[in-house]
C-alpha cells in the first residue's frame, strides 16, 4: 500500500533534517508518495505569507503531513505557522513522548513520559490587543463594571479562552492513550488555585473524564509544583495532560530530561488530520552546514508511520536510532559532546542518517 504524505521542509535546518528523515523512512520499504509544499520565511516574497493557501489545501486533501521547523519572529512579524496550522485543522492534541535514549547526555537514564497538550485554546488562541486599542478601553470598562482590580491604561491585553469542549477532548485523548498503551497514571497540570475560572474549568473537566476511566490512576498538580517534581523525580509521572501554554513549557522541560529538543518528536492530532514535526526550532545559525541533529525529525516520522498503520516500520526506525546512538561511532556534535565532552569526531546530518539506515 502506498501512503500519501505532505512534506513541508520548513526553513533554517528544516530542509536538511527532513531530507534525512525522508531517506530513513524510504529505507524501511514503506511506500510513500511525498507531496512537497513550501512554507516559512522563504516564501514570504512570493506569496506575501509564510503559509500559502496551497499548503493548507494539500494538507486538507491528504490528511497527513510531516514538517520541518519554521522560523517564528519574536515580538513582531507574522504569527507562528505552527499555531496557524493547528487552528486551521483543529489539531487539538499535541502529543510529545519524552523517552531516554542512549547518549542523550541527561542525568536520568529511564525517563518515559508522554505529554498531552491542548493545542488550540488558552493564551495561544491569538486574541491580543495592543496598548491604546479600542478593545483595551472596552475591556477596562468591563473590568470596572465588575468591580475587579483595574489594569494600567497603557496595557497590552491577551485573552485566555479555555472551553469545556476543548478540555474534554484533550483529557479523553490522554486517558484513551493511557488505556490503549498500558500506562499507569494521568496527571493534570494546572494553575487553578489562581485562575479559578479558566484553569478551574480545565481541572473540573479532566476530573470528570478521569472518573470515566477508573482503571487509570489520576492526580492533579499545580504547574510550578509539577515542574519541580519532574526535575526531582520524573519517575513519579507517566502521562501528563495540560492546557496549551503550560503544555508548551512543560514539554520542553521534559525534553531537557532526555537530552534536549534534538531528541524530542511530536505529533499534532485532530479528528480528520495529523501533522508530525520535530519540536525544536529552525536554528538558522547552523543551517546549511550539515551539522544538525535529525533524531527528533526521524522519530516524528516513526510516530507518523504508526499513525498510518505501519507499526513494524515505526519500531524498526526507533530500534535503529537507539542502536546508532548506543554505538556512538556516528553521531552529531550535540550527541558527541554529551558522550565525551567534546564535539571532536562528530558526524554530519547525512552521515548520521546513513548510520541509522545501516541499522534498520
Amino acid at each position: 500500500m502506498t501512503h500519501d504524505v505532505v512534506l513541508i521542509p520548513g526553513d533554517g535546518i528544516g530542509p536538511e533534517i527532513t531530507e534525512a528523515m525522508r531517506r530513513v523512512v524510504e529505507a524501511t520499504g514503506v511506500s510513500i508518495t511525498w507531496h512537497v509544499e513550501q512554507a516559512g520565511a522563504g516564501v514570504m516574497d512570493e506569496y506575501g505569507t509564510p503559509l500559502p493557501q496551497r499548503v493548507l489545501d494539500a494538507v486538507s486533501k491528504v490528511g497527513v503531513a510531516i514538517k520541518g521547523p519554521i522560523t517564528t519572529p519574536v515580538g513582531t512579524g507574522f504569527r507562528s505557522v505552527n499555531v496557524a496550522l493547528r487552528h486551521a485543522f483543529n489539531l487539538y492534541a499535541c502529543v510529545r513522548p519524552c523517552l531516554s535514549l542512549p547518549g542523550d547526555g541527561s542525568r536520568y537514564h529511564d525517563v518515559d513520559l508522554v505529554i498531552f497538550r491542548e493545542n488550540t485554546e488558552d493564551l495561544y488562541a491569538g486574541i491580543e490587543f495592543d496598548p491604546g486599542a479600542p478593545e483595551v478601553a472596552a475591556l477596562a470598562g468591563l473590568v470596572d463594571q465588575a468591580g475587579l482590580r483595574p489594569f494600567r491604561a497603557d496595557s497590552a491585553i491577551s485573552i485566555k479562552p479555555i472551553s469545556e469542549a476543548g478540555s474534554r477532548a484533550i483529557a479523553e485523548a490522554a486517558f484513551e492513550y493511557a488505556e490503549r498503551c498500558g500506562r499507569r497514571k494521568v496527571t493534570a497540570v494546572h494553575k487553578a488555585n489562581i485562575m479559578k475560572a479558566t484553569d478551574g474549568l480545565f481541572l473540573r473537566t479532566v476530573r470528570e473524564v478521569a472518573s470515566e476511566h477508573p482503571s487509570i490512576a489520576f492526580e492533579d498538580k499545580i504547574v510550578d509544583a509539577a515542574c519541580m517534581g519532574l526535575v526531582q523525580d520524573p519517575s513519579d509521572f507517566d502521562v501528563l495532560v495540560l492546557p496549551n501554554l503550560y503544555g508548551d513549557i512543560v514539554s520542553d522541560l521534559c525534553a531537557g530530561l532526555v537530552g534536549g529538543l534534538g531528541m524530542a518528536p511530536g505529533a499534532n492530532i485532530g479528528t480528520s488530520c495529523a501533522i508530525f514535526e520535530a519540536t525544536h526550532g529552525s536554528a538558522p545559525d547552523i543551517a546549511g552546514q550539515d551539522i544538525a541533529n535529525p533524531t527528533a525529525e526521524i522519530l516524528s516520522a516513526a510516530m507518523m508511520l504508526e499513525h498510518l498503520g505501519e507499526a513494524e516500520a515505526a519500531e524498526q526506525i526507533r530500534a535503529a536510532v537507539r542502536a546508532t546512538l548506543a554505538e556512538g561511532a556516528v553521531v552529531t556534535a550535540d550527541v558527541r559532546r554529551a558522550l565525551t565532552g567534546s564535539a571532536e569526531g562528530a558526524a554530519g546530518t547525512r552521515a548520521y542518517a546513513d548510520a541509522v539506515i545501516a541499522h534498520l
